[in-house]
This record gives C-alpha cells, sequence and structure tokens, in this order.
C-alpha cells in the first residue's frame, strides 16, 4: 500500500504542501493499521506454549511468534502456567518448547499444565495439530524428558503431530531454527497467505546477542568473602558502555570462556599429542591446542568419551559399570573426575587429535544471576560468583567459567558476553506489595538486583531477605550494603541463618519457620516470594517450609496448603531462579 504523494508540479504553495503532506501521512498510517487489524482478523491463530526454567525456551517462543507472522499467523505466545488444561481443546495449531530441568523433570513453570495434562480430567486433543521442539542436555541421562512427555501426552490425548519433535543437545541454535523454517510453512499451509502488517515501530534493538557476543571489558574483580574463608567468591562488574544492550532486574548474564592453557596443555600431553596439529573446527584450520582452549569443553567427559575410553583400555571396572545400567553406580564412579582424570587413569589410551575432538562437546557458555538493577547501572552488569576450586584424584581442579573470570581476565581482556531475558522472575510491577526473597549464598545475587530497583523506583512495598551461609565471620557478602540498606529502610526485614556458628546447623528454611506467622501475613498481603540458589537441597528445603508455615499459621489441610502455593506459582508470586 504505497504513500500518497503530491506532484512537483503541483499548484501548492510550500505551506500548503506541508500541511497536505502530513495529512496524507496521517490517513496512509491510518489505513495501514486498519488493514492490519484486519488481517489479524482473518489470521489463522498460532499458539506457541513455553517451559522455561533459564528463558532459552521464552526466547525461542518468541523467535517462533516473529517466524509466523511473516506467513501471516496470528501467533499467540504463552508460558504454560499461564493456560488452563480446557483451553488446549481449542488450539487447533500448537507449538511447544520446553526444556528439560535437572534429571529429567518439567521446568517450574510447566509442572502445574503437565500434572493436568495427567489427570484423569484431561480432555481430548483431537482437533490439536502440533509440533514439539525440545530442549536438554546429553550429559544428562534424562536428555530432554520433558519435550519427549509431552509429544507423547499430547498424541496420547488425541492431538495430531504435523511434524516430528526435534531434541536440542545444549548447542540448540542450529536445530531450532532448521525446526522452525521446517514447522512455520506446515502450521500456515492452507490459511491465508496475506502477511500480518506490523505497524507499530520496534525499539533499535542491538546488533550484539548470543550469535553475536558482546565483547565486553572487566571493570572490577574484587573478592567479597574473607581471606580466611573456606569459598572465595567475587563481585564482578562488567561494562556493557556502547553496546546498545540492556537488561532487567532478573535478568542472566551469559559468558563464554575460554580454558584453562594448563589444562589444555595437560590433556594435549596425555593423548599423546604435540597441540600443534591442524584440525578443521568450524570450517577452518586451527591448531588442537587452540581448539581445545576456545571451542570444545574439556572439563566434563562426554558419554562417547567415557565408553571409549573403558574400550581402548578394557577396565573391567569401568566396563561393568557401563553394562550395568546402574546409573547412580557411574556418577559415584564419576563423581570429581574430569577428562583428564580419566586420560592419567589410563595412561596407555592414546587418541589422534581428529579422534579426541570428536569425542568431545562444544564450549557453552555459562550463565550467572545479575546482581545489579539496568536502571540503576544502564553502563554495567554486575555478577557475584564462587570460585570453583577443588583437590580431587591427586590434583587440583578449577570451574571453566568461574576461574577464567577470576584468573584469565584483566581489563584488556575482551569477555564474550549476551543476555537471556527471564520474564518470570521480575520485580512486583506493582511497587506497593511486599516482597520475601529467599537467596543464601551466591542465591543473593537477584535480590542484591531486585533491591536496586525497589530503591530506584522509589518502591513502598516492604521488602523481606532471608540469607545465609556458613560463617558471618568471613561468608557474610555484601554486608555493608546489606546493613546500609536495613538503616535507610529500604530492606524492612533481614533474616541471617550462618549454619556453621553454633553446633546445631541453621538454615534459611530455618528462619521462615521462626517468622512463620508473620511469613504468611505478607503472603496474604499480596507479597511476592522468590527462591534463588541450589536447586537440589536448598530450593527443596525452602519448598516444604513454605507449605509447612502455610499449613501452620494458615490453618489448612496439606490440600489446602498444596492449592495455595499452587495458586501463588499461579499468579507468578512464587517464582525460583535455582540451579
Amino acid at each position: 500500500m504505497k504513500a500518497p504523494f503530491i506532484p512537483q508540479n503541483a499548484p501548492y504553495s510550500d505551506t500548503q504542501r506541508a500541511w497536505l503532506g502530513g495529512f496524507f501521512a496521517g490517513m496512509h498510517s491510518h489505513m495501514l493499521h486498519s488493514a492490519g487489524s484486519a488481517n489479524q482478523a482473518d489470521a489463522r491463530t498460532l499458539h506457541i506454549l513455553y517451559g522455561t526454567q533459564t528463558g532459552n525456551s521464552e526466547s525461542l517462543a518468541n523467535d517462533a511468534a516473529n517466524a509466523a507472522k511473516k506467513h501471516g499467523l496470528q501467533p499467540v505466545v504463552k508460558s504454560m502456567d499461564e493456560v488452563e488444561i480446557g483451553q488446549l481443546p481449542q488450539m487447533q495449531y500448537l507449538l511447544i518448547i520446553t526444556s528439560t530441568y535437572g534429571e529429567g523433570a518439567m521446568p517450574d513453570n510447566a509442572e502445574m499444565l503437565w500434572e493436568a495434562a495427567n489427570s484423569d480430567a484431561a480432555p481430548r486433543l483431537d482437533n490439536v495439530n502440533y509440533s514439539v521442539l525440545a530442549l536438554g542436555d546429553t550429559s544428562y541421562d534424562l536428555f530432554c524428558q520433558a519435550g519427549i512427555d509431552w509429544d507423547n501426552k499430547l498424541a496420547a490425548l488425541g492431538a495430531k503431530r504435523l511434524f516430528d519433535r526435534v531434541d536440542c543437545d545444549v548447542d540448540f541454535e542450529g536445530p531450532a531454527e532448521k525446526w522452525l523454517s521446517e514447522v512455520i510453512p506446515l502450521m500456515a499451509e492452507g490459511a491465508s497467505t496475506i502477511a500480518v502488517v506490523d505497524t507499530e515501530t520496534q525499539p533499535a534493538k542491538s546488533v550484539y546477542n548470543r550469535k553475536n557476543p558482546f565483547p565486553a571489558k572487566m571493570r572490577v574483580n574484587r573478592i567479597v568473602t574473607a581471606l580466611d574463608s573456606s569459598k572465595e567468591t567475587r563481585h564482578y562488574e562488567i561494562s556493557i558502555n556502547g553496546s546498545g544492550l540492556s537488561y532487567e532486574a532478573g535478568d542472566a548474564l551469559c559468558v563464554i570462556p575460554s580454558n584453562c592453557p594448563e589444562l589444555v596443555a595437560q590433556i594435549v600431553k596425555a593423548i599423546g599429542c604435540t597441540g600443534a596439529e591442524d584440525e578443521p573446527v568450524n570450517g577452518e584450520l586451527m591448531k588442537l591446542s587452540d581448539a581445545l582452549r576456545t571451542h570444545f569443553e574439556i572439563k566434563l567427559p562426554s558419554k562417547e568419551l567415557i565408553e571409549e575410553i573403558a574400550s581402548r583400555s578394557g577396565d573391567q571396572e569401568l566396563n561393568a559399570l557401563l553394562l550395568s545400567g546402574d546409573k547412580e553406580k557411574l556418577s559415584d564412579y564419576l563423581w570429581g573426575r574430569d577428562i583428564l582424570d580419566l586420560l592419567l587413569q589410563f595412561p596407555g589410551v592414546e587418541f589422534s587429535a581428529a579422534e579426541f575432538l570428536r569425542l568431545l562437546k562444544p564450549l557453552q557458555h555459562r550463565a550467572y544471576s545479575i546482581s545489579s538493577s539496568g536502571k540503576k547501572h544502564p553502563d554495567s552488569v554486575h555478577l557475584t560468583v564462587a570460585s570453583v576450586r577443588y583437590d580431587a584424584h591427586g590434583r587440583q581442579h578449577k570451574g571453566v567459567c568461574s576461574t577464567y573470570l577470576a584468573d584469565l581476565v584483566n581489563e584488556e581482556t575482551d569477555v564474550r558476553i549476551f543476555f537471556t531475558p527471564n520474564n518470570n522472575f521480575r520485580v512486583p510491577a506493582d511497587d506497593s506489595l511486599p516482597m520475601i526473597m529467599v537467596g543464601p549464598g551466591t542465591g543473593i545475587a537477584p535480590f542484591r538486583a531486585f533491591l536496586q530497583e525497589r530503591e530506584f523506583r522509589k518502591a513502598s512495598g516492604k521488602n523481606w531477605l532471608f540469607f545465609g551461609d556458613r560463617n558471618a565471620s568471613t561468608d557474610f557478602i555484601y554486608r555493608e550494603e546489606i546493613e546500609a540498606m536495613q538503616s535507610s529502610g529500604l530492606l524492612t526485614k533481614l533474616d541471617l541463618a550462618f549454619s556453621r556458628d553454633q553446633a546445631e546447623k541453621i538454615y534459611v528454611q530455618d528462619r521462615m519457620k521462626e517468622h512463620g506467622a508473620e511469613l504468611y501475613a505478607w503472603l496474604e498481603q499480596g507479597g511476592y516470594f522468590f527462591v534463588c540458589g541450589d536447586a537440589y537441597r536448598m530450593a527443596k528445603d525452602v519448598d516444604q517450609a513454605l507449605h509447612d508455615v502455610i499449613r501452620e499459621h494458615g490453618k489448612k489441610s496439606l490440600i489446602e496448603a498444596v492449592d495455595y502455593v499452587n495458586q501463588l506459582k499461579k499468579d507468578k508470586r512464587y517464582v525460583r531462579d535455582v540451579y
């Protein structure tokens, strides 16, 4: 639809020409908007549901929506916790994009819909055409299990699989793009091909993203635990000035590390190579040592590498563990061992450079919860990271990214970064509502950001932080900041749990129970409950404590307490950032 124009030879003065130009521009904009509205009304609706723990599935869901618009579809993107099971039968065209959490579990935001889909009351889905994109990690036994489960369940309920499920490893971009390019045209087949006109002006996007990380500079790197602490936790400030990037409190910063040069040299020696061998990597020739430093995961052994070492060594114990299929015993055997440990354990096993690279996984970014507010710090992003260092099997081990940041990055280093949004993990939009934050150890990171955000917004809502670690004298990170927040009134309540400062260990969940009546009162006032940190112990114990508090102080039965918590989740008032 072309805009009206005024011919150069038209008999109008400059003033008249300017007025008419403005009039025609306004009329053209109105016509485009009307055409867009009409097209949207006629377009086929494509529902895109995502299950996510860290934001990757949500990002892909939005990519799918953009692709759908180009094919004349009207996309509706929703988190799984925004959908009732009774709505699924009306979703004639449906895409499911889901990650798998931990050992084969559903992400937090998919749990309730999944439970409903497995109940006796789940409806038939005979009118639904669907496809599933599953995100996972082959280092876990139940690879992409959540996606597999959804695929099978939809089919069992009568839905038609329009395109086969695609299972993606941690390097998911390529397979996801291919799935989108093939599934979207199928979803649009037979529908009107008139593209939906998008007349909204989109904000300019930065050129930097997952595919094109920003080469940032480290500006601050300081230890925030005491020198005699059993831990080493560091505070980092990374400049994003000039990048065009922005972030929200609750988002994650993804860092693409390089491997430790000493570890690279030890592995090269252990496999019987020199490191100077040229090997094809991503379409270019590269020295083996350079490839191992920047392109491959050289800490955690892949299943294929373990199996090959077992086969070549002929070791009875390792082969018996693999043949038995006992995952727990194999996990115990591998606990604390990395690739170099296995190579040193079987010195007779050697690999050519090409053989070895084929058995490795790509080096992946590491995601960290951001510990600053983008509103307060628009030109920098802060991280709170525990440096992983431990001794095992006769040598020192180091975390890939935590010690890359601590030891290898200086002010001249390009730290390749990109952001992952986490729209579920956000400060309450209503500044008057209470906020309860449970974040022991480095789990405090997003809550430092949340408190900065509340301060910037001059929010009137109450703020309650549960924090703890091993010892107050050595591990009370950000102590001065936290105490200043208390003094200013920004932090309404602070409860501390330093587990080793007394004979009987005390944890954040114990403090929750001690103050259960007030905690329940805050929830009844519309309070939000946030948790960040260790998923396998702390988060489970905190969840149980929350149920116990609601049962006791809300005078509820077990089932009523479960329903209460589920409603909190549904309202996005109980949200976790756990790992």
